[in-house]
């Protein structure tokens, strides 16, 4: 186990464009729920998982800045009585803007984090406002400004392009204001809509006036060129980092090693078992206070299946994907499994091979799904 990522799912506005398994804030059991994370820990060291080995921690959600201060320390408490925080290499949170205060900044620090991510997604208030952000524009500077006054250096801001409305201009301001910040750490991602969201619903009536590939791509090809004229190293296709500020916990993903998944909703890749917890949290909370694991399901990895995931999540890394790594990791050539898909590929000049490492070209960074796609059987 090399990472633990722990959700909490509460949220003080539900974003038009997530998916992810949140409830709102208000008459929640947000104490119990806490505890039952300690809970769930607990089980996971009883069952012979060694937190001892893990070089991440990632608090993820919904919101976990959206806990109170007092709820933020007791959870960092808890995490503390389980995980030794002073030996990991990274301990991230996610953030939003309007609620990281000073006070909980301070508590955050006191607990252990070292790396802050914050969803800032645009510096344009009329998109804020259309995505459901409960932020302002200027918000970001200011909270950047009060965590770097509390000791936080290492600090990354998640973007997002393709918004409905968003034009050229509206993104290049935002790469601006973002890259004036002067971040170690930049993530920008694309819109994706996802079912059973505010966004989906409105483009299954024709009410959401997405740009089209052209202008999404032009606004990817300029996040490129400006995050690599401003220094920042693409380490991954939505990812951007000064050299040694790259994301440790979200390595571990792409590098499919194993980690634990904690918290209702969360996913986890333990013992060659990926697995999900149950998602409700009064479920969750009653299987983990009973003692018992909360899983909604789990399915023990097939080597094709690693194969299959080996390939399509390191192909995300600018590193790449190479022979001998594959090979020592299945006992099987790389090219006498995906020799001929491997082939197909670098013909429509969609990878590249050098020095027997496995590449996207750059149309293949553009074209990545479709890439990754051709891996699943």
């Amino acid at each position: 186990m090399r990472g633990i990522y722990i959700h909490i799912p509460f949220c003080h506005q539900i974003c038009h464009y997530c998916d992810f398994n949140k409830v709102f804030f208000n008459n929640q059991p947000v104490d119990e729920y806490i505890e039952s994370i300690g809970n769930e820990l607990s089980i996971l060291k009883r069952e012979g998982a060694s937190f001892n080995q893990a070089e991440t921690v990632f608090l993820g959600g919904g919101t976990p800045t959206a806990l109170s201060e007092r709820q933020l320390k007791r959870l960092l408490d808890i995490i503390r009585m389980y995980i030794d925080v002073e030996t990991l290499t990274e301990f991230s949170t996610e953030a939003n803007p309007d609620e990281l205060t000073e006070e909980k900044l301070r508590v955050l620090k006191e607990g252990g984090v070292t790396r802050l991510s914050i969803g800032v997604q645009s510096f344009d208030d009329e998109l804020l406002r259309k995505i459901g952000r409960t932020h302002g524009s200027h918000d970001a500077e200011k909270v950047i400004e009060k965590a770097r006054a509390v000791g936080f250096e290492n600090i990354s801001i998640d973007l997002i392009y393709g918004l409905p409305g968003q034009t050229i201009q509206q993104w290049e301001h935002t790469l601006d204001r973002a890259l004036a910040i002067d971040l170690p750490h930049y993530s920008g991602y694309s819109l994706i809509i996802e079912p059973k969201t505010v966004f989906y619903n409105l483009m299954n009536k024709g009410k959401l006036p997405l740009p089209g590939e052209d202008l999404e791509a032009e606004m990817f090809g300029m996040l490129m060129e400006r995050m690599k004229q401003a220094g920042r190293e693409q380490y991954e296709i939505s990812n951007f980092a000064m050299p040694g500020h790259e994301s440790i916990h979200n390595m571990i993903y792409w590098q499919n090693d194993e980690y634990a998944g904690v918290g209702a909703g969360a996913h986890g890749f333990l013992a060659g078992s990926r697995y999900a917890n149950l998602g409700p949290l009064k479920k969750y909370m009653e299987k983990v206070d009973a003692g018992q694991r909360p899983l909604l399901d789990s399915h023990q990895v097939t080597v094709r299946e690693a194969m299959e995931e080996e390939m399509f999540l390191g192909l995300r890394m600018m590193t790449g994907v190479s022979e001998s790594g594959f090979q020592k990791k299945f006992g099987e050539r790389l090219e006498d499994v995906y020799g001929t898909e491997l082939g197909k590929l670098i013909e429509e000049g969609l990878l590249t091979r050098e020095n027997s490492i496995y590449k996207l070209s750059q149309l293949g960074i553009y074209r990545g799904n479709e890439v990754f796609q051709r891996f699943l059987k």
